[in-house]
């Protein structure tokens, strides 16, 4: 199903790859993180081909709600328990620059890029909402305590970030990348070393960056057990409130709203890759109970990538890579996790120093609770006895009845009836 920024722009299209050539950087993906990946290596005068085995911002970037800012859940409490008031700090830090390079961007490019405050609500956990509000005071950041919103259903509250933004995102990215050096139809089906063998020709390089959302070389990094995958679902609705904001339930199983233009994006129904959520049906009765005079114009689903300790990795891909790299594991705030990817890729790629590098590295430590529910997933699923296995490492695939799929709950790879890959990490057409 088409998202509302795809029914309404028309993207550049390129070529395909013809024949062998050679590059300095070559990045892989053709999602936002990729794409601006690119467009800072270019501006910097380094040759770098990207390539795309289908058409550019089909993944994630097309189906994302666009919300740009650095409030990223409940997330400054965590990472002030794990890494302390410094770590906390610099994520702040990093995140506040990818913020302000979109709205510098954004600037000379007709995207209908808006600033809006932004909540993150509990529908019932008071004391999570007051732990982030005291986080966010050691930390330096001032922040607002809202008792009441402007949502059809009783909170415990919402912290709010003030100004910051939405956008349409397809509309920003087809200027970002329309002068770009991209190949799209052009499938990367292994690496071999720095080469990457594709159905059209290889491709040689000096640094390889990996943006398939998933990482999809399974030697290095141990992605298998570091993510998992997370679904979520959108209607965009005609005749229903203006919410004034953008707002995200602490909980990523709630719901979320922000409006574009006489629209308003109602988001939720989310579940992990493979498993049973509420998908467009919760959505549905929601909207049929809170906004019964509301036409539904159209829907769609997303699916992320989630990190063990909730922050992204961005950096080598393994501490054995010196010159192969990824960014992936957005935990749905891939608006700004892609622009601060591709500001520390682009730093990291042409060997300069980045002082948020260690925040995000790949190779931080993997002891945390999430990593033994990813193993707790991928033995159960490798070990039941079902017709259909993924390619990937072989687990089990189970039928999605909402959108006709065949998912798998160990990494997130999803295939259409046909068997058509719709989903990596698994590498196939």
């Amino acid at each position: 199903m088409e998202s509302i920024w795809q029914k309404s722009v028309q993207l550049p299209s390129f070529p395909k790859l013809d024949g062998n050539v050679k590059t300095d950087v070559l990045i892989i993906g053709g999602g936002i993180a990729g794409i601006l990946t690119a467009y800072f290596l270019k501006q910097n005068g380094v040759d770098c081909i990207l390539v795309e085995k289908r058409k550019i911002c089909q993944g994630t970037t097309g189906h994302t709600t666009a919300k740009i800012t650095y409030q990223h859940g409940l997330i400054y409490h965590k990472i002030l328990k794990s890494g302390g008031v410094e770590t906390a700090r610099k994520y702040l830090e990093a995140n506040r620059l990818a913020f302000k390079k979109h709205a510098e961007l954004c600037e000379n490019i007709d995207c209908d890029y808006e600033r809006k405050d932004n909540y993150i609500y509990s529908l019932g956990d008071r004391r999570l909402l007051e732990q982030e509000m005291e986080t966010l005071a050691k930390i330096g950041h001032s922040a607002t305590f809202c008792e009441k919103l402007p949502l059809p259903f009783q909170t415990a509250g919402a912290v709010m970030f003030p100004d910051q933004a939405q956008f349409h995102p397809l509309k920003f990215l087809s200027v970002i990348a329309k002068d770009l050096p991209i190949y799209e139809n052009t499938f990367v089906q292994e690496m071999r070393g720095k080469m990457a063998v594709t159905d059209c020709g290889n491709i040689t390089a000096k640094t390889v960056v990996v943006g398939t959302h998933f990482p999809f070389i399974n030697k290095h990094g141990s992605y298998f057990l570091k993510l998992y995958q997370h679904r979520s679902y959108v209607l965009a609705l005609e005749n229903a409130q203006d919410v004034g904001g953008m707002y995200v339930d602490e909980s990523r199983t709630g719901l979320s709203f922000r409006n574009y233009g006489k629209y308003l994006l109602l988001g939720g129904g989310g579940h992990r890759t493979g498993k049973k959520g509420g998908n467009w049906t919760e959505l549905r009765h929601f909207a049929e109970q809170y906004y019964p005079t509301a036409k539904e114009y159209c829907s769609w689903a997303a699916q992320d990538s989630m990190s063990l300790d909730d922050v992204p990795y961005i950096g080598h891909y393994s501490s054995r890579t010196s010159q192969l790299f990824t960014a992936t594991g957005f935990n749905k705030w891939g608006m700004t996790g892609a622009m601060l990817s591709a500001l520390l890729l682009s730093d990291l790629v042409q060997g300069k120093r980045n002082e948020y590098a260690d925040i995000f590295s790949p190779s931080r430590s993997i002891l945390k609770p999430q990593l033994f529910i990813n193993g707790f997933e991928f033995v159960t699923n490798l070990l039941s006895f079902t017709g259909k296995r993924c390619p990937h490492l072989g687990c089990a695939l189970h039928w999605n009845s909402a959108e006709h799929s065949w998912d798998c709950a160990c990494h997130g790879s999803r295939f259409a009836e046909d068997g058509r890959v719709l989903n990596n990490p698994a590498n196939g057409k």
